[in-house]
Parts: C-alpha cells; sequence; structure tokens
C-alpha cells in the first residue's frame, strides 16, 4: 500500500488524546489488567536465541489505526498488546536539539507542518538521496507546537488524525507507555551531524537519563552504533544495540559499505550489535508473482554468531504472500517456528496480532479433535484458496479442518445435481470463451441479467474439460486477488461424487444448499428437493447417525416441504440482506420449518464509513427464540470487516464466537477459523490475555464523536417480518419428456439450443450482449462487496 497520506484540510476540532487509555480499555472490551494477569501461557522452546517468546516491537505505537508515534497510539498499544511489548520510536532532531518521536524525517508525511508553514518547504540530501518537503531539523520544539500527527498511510483512515494528536517527546515518552520498554530508532545520524546536530551525544544524554526504560537502540548506520557501543561498554547498561539492514544493495555511508557485504560479515556486526533486525523478505524471499521461495539461513546464521534477529515490515492491510490466504497470523507464524526457525522478535503497525500470533497460535492445542461448536463450515468449500466448489477446494477444506463442507446444488440441462456456487457459469467459469457459450438468456425468475446457466448445458459438457472453473476475488475492486497460479484449477463436482467425499472423510456432515426449486419444477420439470433427498439415501446417508445433514435455502417452502416429508435433515433458513431486527411473528414462523438460521455479517452491526456504530438486535432475537445461528461469510482480506476489527480475520472471528456465540462460522477460508478453534489462550477464563478478549464494537465511533468528527449516522435496519418469511408452496415438477438418446430434456440440448416450452428469453444480438452480461457482471461485483464490506 502506498507509503504517505494526504493531509486534511482547514480546521481541526477535537478533543486531543485526552482519555485515550480508557478508550483503549472500552475498544478490548476489558479493563486494562496487570502483566501477570494478562500473560498468556507462553510455550518454553522456541527457537529463538534464548529460548524465550520473541518480543513484539509496536512500530509507534499501535499506528495501524491511529497516527503514528501518537499518544493514542502508544496508549492503545500497550492496552492491546502483550505485556513486554516494546514501544517503538523513530527519533529526530529539532533544529534546537530536541528529540521527537516521528515516523519520517519528513514530516509532510505523517503531520500537518505544511499547513502550519506552507512557506517552510526545504530540499535536502539524505543518504545520498535529494528530498523535498518540510524536515525536523528545520523547525524548533516551539514551532512544533502548533503541529499535529496524522496517519502517514494513504491506504489507512485519516479521521482519527481529528484527535490533534500533539509530536510526542522522546523524554517524555516512557511515563506515557510505562511499563513497557521503549526501542529508540535512530534512522539518519550522519546527515544530523551535517547539519550540526550531534544524535549521538543526544542518545547518550537520553539514555543516561532514562535507563532502564530505553531498552533497545537500533539504526541502520553501523558506524553510530559503534559509537554508543563503546560508551555503553564503560557503563555496563542492559540496553541492546540492535543494527538495522536495509535493501542489500545500499550503501551504509558510515562504514562504506552495502548491506548485502555486512550481512556475509556477522562477525563485525556481532562485535558492534547484540542483535539485526532485517526486512521479513531476508528471511522468506518473494517471487515476482507474489509467492514464498525457500526460506534463508538469515535467522540460523545470526543466532550461531550470538545475534538476535528481529523482523520488519509486518502490517495487517499489507499484501501479502498468496502462501498466507491473507491471514496476517500465518504470517507471523511462519517467522515464530513454522518454517523450523523462530526469530527473537517482529516490528509490527498492529501489535494486536503480533501479540495473539505468539501467544495464542504459536502452539495449537491439537487436542480438539471433536467437531463442537461452533462449527467450521466451509463457503463453496475453500474458495479463498481454489476455484469454487472444485474438487481442490473441497480436499483443502477437509484438510484445513472444516467441520462440514457445503454444496449449493445446480441442475444441468440432463438433469444432473452439480455442486456449483451459482446458477450461471458467466459467475464461476470461462465458458463465454469457449465452444459451449450458449446465446445469452434472461431468467427472471432467477436474475435480472441475462446469463448462461447449468441448465444450458449438460453434465458431459459441464465436465468435458473445456470448461474451466474462475476462482472467486470478491475484493478484486482493491486489486486483491485470490491464489492466480491457481485461479483456474480443479474439476467440477456431482452431487453424488460431493457426498461420496463427505462419508468418506472425517467431517461432522454436509450442507446442502437448494435455491431457485419453483423454477427448477415448473420450466425444467425436476423436483430438486426430491431429487436432493434420493441423492443423500443413495449415499448412505440415511442408514447412519454419525454424520448430520444441514439442508439450507432462502426459501421457506423447500424446508417445509422436507419437514412434513419427516426429514431427518437439519433445516437453515437463510435470512434476506439487510436485516438488523426480526418481528416476533417472524421468529415463530422461522421455528414453525427451521432450526436454525444463517445471517449475513453486515446485518449484525450497523456499519457507517467501516466504522461499527452498534450492534443489532437480530442475533440475540434469533438465539432467545431458539433458533441456532450461523453467520456468513468470513473473508481474510483486510478489507472485508469493519475497521473495528483492526483487519484481522482472527479478531473478527473472536468476537463473533466469545460476544456472540454462534453456532456456526461459514467461511472463505476454513483453515483460519479451524485455527482459531486450536488456539491456547480462550481456554484461560480471567488467566486470558486482554488482547484476546472480544473488541467493544462501536468504540472507535465513540472517540470519533468525541473528536466532533465521526460519520454520518445510518439509517436503522428493516426488521424481518413474517410477510418475507412465508413462501407459497413449492409446485409440483411439470412432466419431462425422454429425447432420442435417452437423456432428459431441459431448457438447453448439448449444443445449447433453447429447449421448447421453457420459460426464458434467448437474447439475440452476440455483440450488443456482450456489452450487456459486461455492464450487469460489474453491477453484480459491485452489489456484493458493498454487501462483504458491511
Amino acid at each position: 500500500m502506498a507509503t504517505s497520506r494526504r493531509h486534511v484540510g482547514g480546521e481541526r476540532a477535537g478533543a486531543g488524546a485526552g482519555g485515550v487509555s480508557s478508550f483503549a480499555a472500552l475498544l478490548l472490551g476489558c479493563a486494562v489488567v496487570s502483566a501477570a494477569a494478562q500473560g498468556p501461557r507462553l510455550p518454553s522452546d522456541y527457537k529463538t536465541l534464548s529460548g524465550a517468546a520473541p518480543l513484539v516491537v509496536a512500530e509507534g505505537g499501535f499506528s495501524g489505526l491511529f497516527p503514528d508515534s501518537s499518544e493514542g497510539a502508544y496508549a492503545f498499544a500497550v492496552a492491546a498488546s502483550a505485556p513486554g511489548t516494546a514501544m517503538w520510536c523513530d527519533v529526530q532532531l529539532t533544529k534546537d536539539g530536541v528529540g521527537v518521536c516521528l515516523r519520517d524525517i519528513n514530516m509532510k508525511n505523517c503531520t500537518t507542518v505544511d499547513q502550519a508553514f506552507p512557506a517552510r518547504r526545504r530540499t535536502h540530501v539524505i543518504d545520498g538521496v535529494r528530498k523535498t518537503g518540510w524536515f525536523a531539523p528545520d523547525f524548533t520544539i516551539a514551532e512544533l507546537q502548533s503541529v499535529y500527527l496524522t496517519q502517514a498511510i494513504w491506504s489507512r483512515t485519516d479521521r482519527l488524525d481529528a484527535g490533534m494528536y500533539p509530536i510526542v517527546n522522546v523524554t517524555g515518552l516512557p511515563s506515557l507507555v510505562k511499563p513497557s520498554p521503549v526501542w529508540l530508532n535512530v534512522q539518519h545520524p550522519t546527515f544530523y551531524k551535517q547539519r550540526g546536530l550531534d544524535m549521538s551525544s543526544y542518545i547518550l544524554s537520553t539514555h543516561q537519563d532514562l535507563v532502564p526504560t530505553v531498552a533497545y537502540i537500533s539504526s541502520p548506520e553501523l558506524g553510530f552504533l559503534q559509537t554508543i557501543s563503546a560508551v555503553a561498554g564503560r557503563t555496563r547498561t542492559t540496553t541492546k544495540l540492535v543494527f538495522s539492514f536495509l535493501d542489500k544493495a545500499l550503501l551504509d555511508h558510515s562504514v562504506n559499505r552495502t548491506y548485502g557485504s555486512l550481512l556475509a560479515n556477522l562477525t563485525l556486526v556481532r562485535s558492534v550489535a547484540s542483535g539485526i533486525m532485517v526486512p521479513k523478505s531476508y528471511i522468506w524471499p518473494v517471487t515476482g508473482d507474489n509467492y514464498l521461495l525457500p526460506s534463508t539461513s538469515v535467522v540460523t546464521d545470526a543466532h550461531k554468531a550470538g545475534l538476535e534477529v528481529y523482523a520488519s515490515d509486518f502490517a495487517n492491510d499489507r499484501v501479502i504472500p498468496y502462501n498466507y490466504s491473507y491471514d496476517p497470523v500465518a504470517e507471523y507464524l511462519s517467522f515464530v517456528g513454522d518454517g523450523g526457525f523462530s526469530v527473537d522478535g517482529v516490528l509490527s503497525d498492529y501489535p494486536i496480532t503480533a501479540s495473539e500470533a505468539i501467544g495464542c497460535f504459536a502452539k495449537l492445542n491439537s487436542s480438539k479433535t471433536d467437531h463442537g461448536k461452533p462449527l467450521v463450515i466451509s463457503h463453496n468449500g475453500a474458495s479463498g484458496d481454489y476455484p469454487d466448489c472444485t474438487d481442490l477446494a473441497y480436499h483443502s477444506a477437509i484438510d484445513d479442518g472444516a467441520d462440514v463442507i457445503d454444496c449449493p446444488v445446480q441442475v444441468t440441462s440432463d438433469g444432473v445435481l452439480v455442486c456449483m456456487s451459482s446458477v450461471n457459469l458467466l459467475d464461476t467459469t470461462n465458458v463465454q470463451t469457449t465452444p459451449l457459450a450458449t446465446p445469452l438468456c434472461l431468467v427472471p425468475e432467477i436474475q435480472s441479467t441475462p446469463g448462461i446457466f447449468t441448465f444450458n448445458l449438460t453434465w458431459a459438457s459441464i465436465s468435458s474439460g473445456a470448461l474451466k472453473p474462475k476462482i472467486s476475488s470478491p475484493v478484486s475492486e482493491y486489486y486483491l486477488v485470490r491464489n492466480p497460479r491457481y485461479a483456474s484449477q480443479g474439476k467440477f463436482l456431482k452431487l453424488s461424487d460431493f457426498l461420496a467425499m463427505v462419508m468418506g472423510n472425517d467431517l461432522s456432515g454436509a450442507m446442502i444448499i437448494i435455491e431457485n426449486a419453483a423454477y427448477i419444477a415448473t420450466s425444467l420439470g425436476i423436483d430438486v428437493v426430491d431429487s436432493v433427498t434420493a441423492a443423500l439415501n443413495a449415499a448412505g446417508f440415511d442408514k447412519q447417525t454419525s454424520k448430520q445433514v444441514l439442508i439450507q435455502s432462502t426459501d421457506s417452502a423447500v424446508l417445509v416441504k422436507l419437514k412434513q416429508q419427516g426429514t431427518r435433515c437439519r433445516l437453515v433458513y437463510t435470512l434476506p440482506l439487510g436485516i438488523g431486527d426480526a418481528s416476533n411473528s417472524s421468529l415463530q414462523d422461522m421455528k414453525n420449518f427451521a432450526e436454525a438460521v444463517v445471517v449475513d455479517r453486515g446485518s449484525v452491526f450497523a456499519v457507517s464509513y467501516a466504522f461499527i456504530e452498534g450492534q443489532n438486535r437480530l442475533v440475540p432475537d434469533l438465539q432467545a427464540a431458539g433458533l441456532a445461528v450461523f453467520a456468513q461469510v468470513f473473508r481474510n482480506e483486510f478489507v472485508a470487516r469493519p475497521i473495528d476489527f483492526f483487519g484481522d480475520a482472527t479478531v473478527e472471528i473472536n468476537y463473533y464466537v466469545q460476544a456472540l456465540g454462534l453456532a456456526g462460522l461459514i467461511a472463505d477460508f476454513p483453515r483460519t477459523a479451524r485455527r482459531y478453534m486450536e488456539n491456547t489462550c480462550t481456554v484461560l477464563g480471567n488467566g486470558m490475555p486482554g488482547y484476546m478478549r472480544p473488541v467493544e464494537p462501536g468504540a472507535i465511533m465513540k472517540l470519533l464523536r468525541s473528536f466532533q468528527a465521526q460519520p454520518p449516522y445510518v439509517a436503522p435496519m428493516p426488521a424481518l417480518n413474517a410477510s418475507s418469511v412465508e413462501e407459497p408452496p413449492l409446485p409440483p415438477a411439470a412432466p419431462r419428456t425422454v429425447p432420442p438418446g435417452g437423456g432428459l430434456s431441459g431448457p438447453a440440448d448439448a449444443a445449447g439450443t433453447p429447449a421448447a416450452g421453457a420459460r426464458h428469453t434467448a437474447a439475440v444480438g452476440t455483440g450488443l450482449l456482450l456489452v450487456v452480461v459486461s455492464a450487469a457482471l460489474l453491477v453484480w461485483a459491485d452489489t456484493r462487496e458493498t454487501v462483504a464490506n458491511l
């Protein structure tokens, strides 16, 4: 993502940083407790140099949300992170030699300095690079009193800038973050010396005053650390010196050597420092198409040399290699044990995620082998990693620990039931670029835009290999795509094959999704409810009790029919989108035909501009009525959830499980949900660490209101009424004829010719239709993303 941000123009009214500590406690849903009570049970066999748990280093505090190095960022990092988390300060010097914490020496990128002093723009050469902007050593500390900190990253919300956070002095930081240790990072000591400012003298004098609070001092200039080391050696300080590596091709001007050559001479580095900090790509290199290469030997080499290793560049809202499935916890784990080694610390903009990864997930509770509550249910298989409803997606979901895998049932022209996430092949396949493409059809009973539907092709055509699946990327408008190497891999399955897979694996059961049953009966001549029941019986589900079958539908008539037939399946009703509550009459109606309901995540909270306003009554009302609640769809991508969950799927899942007590989680990435179920922290009761307690939805909005900078209020979501639940009974299946050759007739034969009597309109004019369907798909994508981001 971008590395600099715009500034908010005009006057900025606000409450300042007062009350941030109490806000931090509110946001986590608990008081800031002592380190002893907050700490998790830590494993004793980390492969760090000392054997202790890796250190979490909060870069500028909780800078993923608040302006970097602000009082708000530091206060929240103390409350939301593991005890002992180090608070990072990038030290800059003012014209009069006062040390301040600023993310960048060019203050244009992180403050309002350009608004306060529009005429003070300057150009300097820093480390051999010519830069233009507003620089810390060009201003006195008195002048900077009128300058406020701002969010430095373009892609992050700038609304918390309205807190008008002042620049923090280095000497004032320890009292602000107490009892956390302080990490001082010095980026440009040579440049300051050229400006007549001695960073070495400042750090040494400050360190003497703040011992033992300053636990770490780092710099990318080895010469600077040599000066500090010489004095530190005489005073027997416990402060650790850490050499920060930059790009291997760059030059450390203080010793006139490239960082690549210094990496090959760790003995020299060890003579000065006790540790090194490296970009994470030094340890796990990445290919040009964003996949991991094998890990390097940097960590083991440094440990052999007696150096600790700290990895940098961690953030939840940064694009990470596809191997991690957009899951930041998974990335941390590859650095702290899953890769066969462990770094000694990680530098993160989101220290809550680093804390939970190290404290709760580095050693999972592998004894959990049951399929207990809440169930982990796949969404079109593991559709976050492979194309929907393919063999790859289903096998991945099983390997990832899903309790239940799902099959949205569609029908082919020859009456075969298949698993496919959409009846419209344009959504899920490359059909429009193949010889199988039929004229586009408009079927108003199914959707308002033209399409090519499963019932336009036979199963033989669909499974021939000419038709390729297409991976879903529901947030592609943010340029976040899924697993491109496998974007068109995998095979589609018949329902019978899917059911055999369920029976042959350690699963709690299957979720069968039935939609468009009335249309299929009247226009295609197939009773899909009876056909699904027959398929279940043929697969042996009627002769066993170990695996449950859930049948889900938005159509209450489907569930009513199944209940009237005395089905043993568990019936699950899918609620409409955008519902915030349910009337008593609708609750009673749903109980008449369903045991459980599926709610969209966007119905759980009222959201305004990606901030949660508050929790709706829907889930508590459903549960009070005796209905089990499943929520969908959980996604890993950081843009797929409100800001209140910090771009972390685990933080979001933690809330839904602990605060809402859901019966099931329906997820594109079942591995993330399963791993959450195996964490070692939520079972600790009162000893559970603060960073694993549910956040308080709406707390950020409360803070924004105190700044008088809140987004507009959103209108309450409508309540579900009985009239929305009740559907007319399903019609009987229309007679079907058997054409020459023995296949069942349908709305299209194998060549794609619409069948007589089918209730749809074949579109004409191929060129025009392609334009129409392209526009329709864009509208469809926008609509789906609007829902997904709620």
